[in-house]
């Protein structure tokens, strides 16, 4: 897998400067620069790769169009062994693999399901936990703020359900687009890592809202929800906010966190840092959990993030409103390990995390 070094410093925080002329009103170095009049750059600090470079693993892995007129896309990964179980026998269900739907992570600011980092590990999560994988780019803030993403997480779920009743599941995937259906069995996977994990839940949590069908996936079934270091904030430090020290190259410190978080939520004057999209468990919303009808969770802490007692607070949270959960800590990592593959124990915990994610969606 790639290493990725975010060389970055701490970005400039209600810093106004000027830069070749232009005034520069919000930046995290090497990651992302916010003009004041609204022109946003990000420099390619991570490389794409194309969905065509052939696989060392044994993994198809193709983009795909949502929505033209959003520009929503996705990148399929189906491991190679299902293509030739399934070629001889399409409507033999034991041979077709969940689908995982993912959200790349990124502070909702940056970050593309093509990066090479989050290319390498889903190609490596599809064989070892089995599965065919749609990777959702969905649209960036500050452009695009909240909850523009959660729009995008779940009209892909919706895509996803049109284009199976269509018949590429039945008709032997005759949609040259859409050939990963045929692969599919009936049982649906949300995951992402940090901000990817925010919308992956808030997704569900759309999804089991009383206001939609209980059948609005059908023919889809969710079973699980899988949480990688979720990006959750709020009005109040935690401790591990307040005293964890990261690295310069870390992936997320406290002022890279609060950078995130300025430039993704709405405008609005009364948001604040407790609003739901940033802080799940804010202003009495823990009460109302109990009443959301919430597949089995996962939830996946990184023992040096500074997210680490928000993610266990949020995890106690759910088990006291009566949900299923399975909480794994990775000892000696920081945020992001899994793609950026800069510590010492990084490579070994990512196989770990993919052993659990494994054993949980069976």
């Amino acid at each position: 897998m790639a290493t990725i070094s975010l060389k970055h410093n701490n970005p400039k925080v209600n810093n106004i400067h000027q830069q070749k002329g232009h005034i520069i009103i919000e930046e995290i170095e090497g990651l992302i620069r916010v003009h004041k009049d609204g022109h946003v750059e990000r420099p390619q600090i991570v490389p794409n790769v194309s969905c065509k470079v052939p696989s060392e693993n044994g993994v198809t892995s193709r983009d795909v169009t949502i929505n033209r007129d959003t520009n929503l896309f996705a990148r399929v990964y189906v491991p190679s062994s299902i293509l030739l179980l399934t070629s001889h026998n399409n409507n033999n269900n034991n041979n077709k693999l969940p689908l995982l739907v993912y959200f790349h992570g990124g502070g909702f600011c940056v970050g593309s399901t093509s990066w090479i980092c989050y290319h390498e590990f889903l190609n490596n999560l599809a064989i070892k936990a089995n599965c065919v994988i749609l990777s959702v780019d969905y649209r960036l803030a500050p452009e695009n703020r909240l909850p523009l993403a959660y729009d995008d997480g779940f009209n892909a779920l919706m895509w996803i359900k049109h284009e199976a009743l269509n018949g590429t599941l039945y008709n032997g995937g005759s949609n040259k687009q859409n050939w990963w259906l045929s692969h599919c069995n009936m049982k649906l996977f949300l995951s992402g890592d940090s901000a990817g994990a925010n919308i992956a839940y808030n997704v569900a949590t759309r999804l089991a809202s009383s206001n939609i069908n209980s059948s609005c996936l059908n023919p889809f079934c969710l079973k699980g929800v899988i949480l990688i270091q979720p990006f959750f904030g709020g009005e109040e430090r935690t401790f591990s906010e307040k005293h964890f020290q990261q690295p310069q190259n870390s992936a997320l410190t406290l002022s890279i966190s609060d950078t995130y978080w300025r430039l993704s939520l709405p405008l609005e004057a009364t948001i604040t840092r407790d609003h739901p999209y940033c802080n799940p468990l804010a202003n009495g919303i823990v009460n109302k959990l109990r009443d959301l009808k919430l597949p089995s969770i996962m939830v996946c802490v990184s023992e040096l993030d500074i997210l680490k007692d928000r993610n266990l607070e949020f995890s106690n949270a759910l088990v006291k409103a009566g949900k299923k959960v399975e909480t794994f800590v990775y000892k000696g990592v920081g945020h992001a390990f899994q793609v950026l593959n800069n510590y010492q124990l990084s490579h070994y915990r990512t196989q770990e995390m993919m052993s659990h994610i494994k054993n949980f969606m069976n």
